[in-house]
C-alpha cells in the first residue's frame, strides 16, 4: 500500500470520527438570553402536539406533508431543546422541571419512534398532555424569570404555536376514527382559547407593523378551523395539515419579532 493511499485511508477514518461532531454542532440550538429561552421552551409544548398530529397522519396513510419525516425531526429536535435548556439554565427549580420533562418524555419517544398504531394512540395523546403540562410549567418558570411583563407577550404568542398544532392534532384523530368523549370538549377549549389570546397579542404594545400583518394572517387560516369543526361529514385533513402549518409559520415570526422587541 502506497503512503498516499494510507495517508487518504487515515483522513476518511478522522473524518468518520468527527462528523457526528460537527453535525452536532450545526444542529445545536442557540440560546443567547431569558426571552431565547422562553421560545424555546414554547416549542417544547408545540412539539408535543405536532408529534401527535403527524402521528396521527401516519397511522391514517396520508402522505400530505410529508408527517413521517416531518415525525422524527422533530423527535430530533425536542431532544437538542431539552439538552440546550437544561445545558442554559442555573436556576435549580427550571432544571428540576426540564428533568421532569425528560423523565414524561423518554417512554413516550419509543412509542412515537415505532408503527403507527390505533391502539396506542389513545394512550398516547393521554401522556402527551402530561408532557405538554409539563413542557408548559417549564416555558412559564422561563418568563417568569424574565420579570418583565414582555415575557409573558412571548409565552402567549410561543403557545399559540401549540394551540394550532393542537386543534390540528385532535382533528386528524377525529378523521382516523379515534373516539374520546373528551376531544370535543378539548377542541372547544384550544379554539377559545386560541381566539382570545389572538385578540390579547392583536392589542399588544410590543407589535410592530411587520407583528400585525402576520397577526391578520394567522387569523385568516384559523378561520379554516372554525368552518372545518363545525362539519360533522366533511373532512379534509391536508387542509387543516396545512393551515395548522400556515399557522405555526407566522407565529414563529411573531414570536421571533416579539423576542427581538424585548430584549
Amino acid at each position: 500500500m502506497s503512503f498516499n493511499l494510507k495517508k487518504t485511508i487515515k483522513y476518511r477514518l478522522l473524518f468518520s470520527l468527527l462528523l457526528p461532531l460537527f453535525t452536532h454542532s450545526l444542529l445545536a440550538v442557540d440560546i443567547r438570553n431569558i426571552y431565547d429561552a422562553v421560545d424555546i421552551a414554547g416549542k417544547q409544548r408545540m412539539f408535543t402536539q405536532r408529534m401527535l398530529k403527524d402521528y396521527a397522519m401516519v397511522g391514517m396513510k396520508n402522505s400530505f406533508g410529508n408527517a413521517d419525516e416531518d415525525l422524527n425531526n422533530t423527535i430530533s429536535e425536542f431532544d437538542d431543546h431539552l439538552h440546550a435548556l437544561h445545558d442554559y439554565t442555573k436556576n435549580s427549580e427550571i432544571k428540576k422541571s426540564i428533568q421532569q420533562v425528560e423523565e414524561i418524555w423518554l417512554p413516550i419517544k419509543k412509542v412515537l419512534e415505532a408503527p403507527s398504531s390505533k391502539n396506542e394512540v389513545l394512550k398516547l395523546q393521554e401522556n402527551l398532555e402530561l408532557l405538554l403540562s409539563a413542557t408548559n410549567n417549564t416555558t412559564e418558570l422561563f418568563a417568569k424569570e424574565t420579570g418583565k411583563e414582555s415575557g409573558k407577550v412571548v409565552d402567549i404568542s410561543g403557545r399559540q404555536r401549540m394551540l394550532s398544532q393542537r386543534m390540528a392534532s385532535l382533528y386528524m384523530l377525529k378523521v382516523w376514527g379515534v373516539d374520546d368523549d373528551k376531544f370535543k370538549e378539548k377542541m372547544k377549549n384550544s379554539m377559545q382559547l386560541f381566539k382570545s389570546s389572538l385578540e390579547e397579542l392583536k392589542k399588544s404594545e410590543f407589535n410592530t407593523d411587520e407583528i400585525n400583518k402576520l397577526l391578520t394572517k394567522v387569523e385568516r387560516s384559523f378561520m379554516f378551523f372554525e368552518v372545518m369543526n363545525k362539519s360533522s361529514n366533511v373532512f379534509i385533513p391536508s387542509l387543516i395539515y396545512k393551515k395548522s402549518n400556515d399557522i405555526l409559520k407566522n407565529m414563529n415570526k411573531i414570536t421571533q419579532c416579539y423576542v427581538d422587541e424585548c430584549k
